[in-house]
């Protein structure tokens, strides 16, 4: 299938709910706008993308290594008791993958973090701080 004629954009509702971090060499990196949960989305920077195996194979293996590097940039900025992974589309068609850092004193645990509550977005500074701080990991060469 090719996707030549179709540009990437980012869903209006990811758009919404989330908040840039940086752009890696696939996927887009977002915080979602939830001062309650250590929560990264990962959106591969590919048209009309709605499941994993929508990408081929060297995507796939770059999507795997985007998520790992996320997921320990999260955790050392966010420290948790797990890492929940999850790629649903049931309501955002376009393929992203949420890393949800869980403790367990959270606000759900050990439940679900989806229609747990009312999302508690970022004072500004706060979510804009905490970008950049997850930007600055994200983007610095590990040893």
């Amino acid at each position: 299938m090719t996707h030549a004629a179709t540009a990437y954009t980012l869903d209006a509702r990811l758009a919404a709910d989330t908040l840039p971090v940086a752009q890696l060499a696939l996927c887009e990196v977002r915080l979602m706008d939830d001062s309650r949960f250590g929560w990264l989305v990962l959106v591969p920077r590919r048209p009309a993308l709605e499941d994993i195996f929508d990408l081929d194979a060297g995507a796939r293996v770059q999507l795997m290594a985007e998520l790992d590097r996320a997921a320990r940039v999260l955790r050392a900025q966010c420290p948790c008791d797990r890492l929940n992974v999850g790629a649903l589309g049931n309501i955002v068609r376009q393929l992203h993958i949420h890393l949800v850092g869980r403790r367990g004193d959270d606000a759900a645990w050990p439940n679900p973090v989806w229609g747990h509550g009312t999302r508690m977005p970022y004072a500004p500074t706060a979510g804009r701080a905490l970008c950049a701080a997850l930007r600055l990991r994200l983007v610095t060469p590990t040893e």
